[in-house]
């Protein structure tokens, strides 16, 4: 077998258990220290927006915890398009149809993303969300088709050039 192709599936792999390790690390955090986080990151956003920053306290809470549980949304979209990336490219270096890729992809993003939130049950002042399975499996999908755009463009590249040295080939 060739040993470059398993060197890039084992960096996959690598890189995917990474990044299941990293939202299993965020899903650990209590309520608290996941709010603390999320509110340093949208105070870090806000902090430069002069029209927020001259509200009263009572306004700017309202305005920052409203952005805050966008800020929340945009990471889980994120990190699963991390997800989804990396497992469309690790099925993309095995012969399968492209279908099966894509349904295998969606299909492991979508049980992981459900037992992370499965595993916010057990974690103190957290609980699971439908909404964010939702916007979990988005990020896949969207991680996905960025693969199969990479794949797109590598091939219409590769084709030109091979047209290209054949060109080349005849006229010589």
């Amino acid at each position: 077998m060739n040993i470059k192709l398993n060197i890039l599936r084992t960096i996959l792999i690598i890189l995917l258990i990474g990044t299941f390790s990293i939202i299993f690390g965020f899903s650990s955090q209590d309520s608290e220290k996941s709010s603390s986080i999320s509110r340093k990151v949208t105070e870090i956003i806000t902090n430069p927006i002069k029209s927020i920053q001259e509200k009263t306290k009572q306004e700017k809470e309202e305005i920052l915890d409203r952005i805050e549980s966008i800020v929340r949304k945009i990471a889980h979209f994120s990190i699963y398009t991390v997800v989804g990336f990396l497992l469309m490219a690790l099925f993309s270096t095995y012969k399968l149809k492209e279908m099966n890729r894509v349904s295998i992809s969606l299909i492991l993003g979508i049980i992981y993303a459900s037992s992370d939130e499965i595993h916010q049950c057990f974690t103190p002042g957290r609980g699971p969300a439908v909404t964010d399975v939702i916007i979990d499996t988005m990020g896949v999908f969207l991680g996905i088709l960025l693969v199969m755009l990479v794949i797109k463009i590598y091939e219409k590249i590769a084709s030109r050039d091979k047209k290209q040295q054949n060109i080349t080939k005849c006229n010589n």
